[in-house]
């Protein structure tokens, strides 16, 4: 098999507008993911993921890199391989992120909520700020641990009330006996949208 820096170098891309295009990459890489700032492949054969950043983001490999290095040993994040330029390698999370969760009906418990509480208490404990803590970003895996993704934001200054404002809505929507535990996912990206643009800011504040 290929190095991983060879492989990363595999992948191409083209900026076009706000998007980056992928153009060609490695047979041996298999497209698992799509963010706002790099794609994801797992790297066929292993257990491991290549994320490699959009032109112009770059700078990002280096700052997630150590970002996951300061969270070595926490059982709640990946373990990191390999980073360079554009691109780090760490474990690939077999499992359903909280937005697959809510979408395919499995139940998310107050188990599930305490131990993200706890990881990222102990991220902090770190040094690190957690940020940009979101549906996509926190996933259960299939024997029912929590692991938390995409951290390069977590050295960001401002304080961030997402968490805070998800476990609300856990509290406060999720739990009651009349909301359904399996929502269409148009439904979930709208709640999101209203979300950014703080529609739900009154909500948030009162409960």
């Amino acid at each position: 098999m290929k190095g991983y820096q060879e492989l990363a170098a595999s992948v191409r891309m083209k900026r076009s507008a706000s998007q980056a295009v992928l153009l060609e990459k490695e047979e041996s890489l298999e497209l698992i993911g799509r963010g706002r700032s790099a794609y994801v492949f797992r790297i066929t054969n292993s257990n491991k993921v290549l994320k490699v950043f959009f032109p112009g983001l770059e700078y990002m490999a280096l700052e997630e890199a150590d970002v996951y290095r300061k969270l070595t040993g926490l059982r709640w994040f990946p373990s990191l391989y390999d980073a360079g330029g554009n691109y780090l390698v760490i474990d690939f999370v077999e499992g359903y992120t909280l937005f697959e969760c809510l979408q395919r009906g499995i139940p998310v418990s107050e188990e599930n909520v305490e131990e993200i509480d706890r990881a990222l208490q102990m991220a902090r404990k770190k040094g690190l700020n957690p940020s940009d803590i979101h549906l996509r970003n926190i996933i259960v895996t299939l024997e029912g641990q929590i692991k938390v993704i995409d951290v390069a934001r977590y050295r960001q200054s401002k304080r961030c009330t997402q968490w805070d404002d998800l476990k609300k809505a856990f509290n406060h929507v999720y739990k009651k006996r009349y909301c359904p535990r399996k929502l269409p996912a148009f439904l979930l990206n709208f709640i999101a949208v209203l979300y950014k643009k703080r529609w739900f800011t009154t909500f948030f504040t009162i409960t």
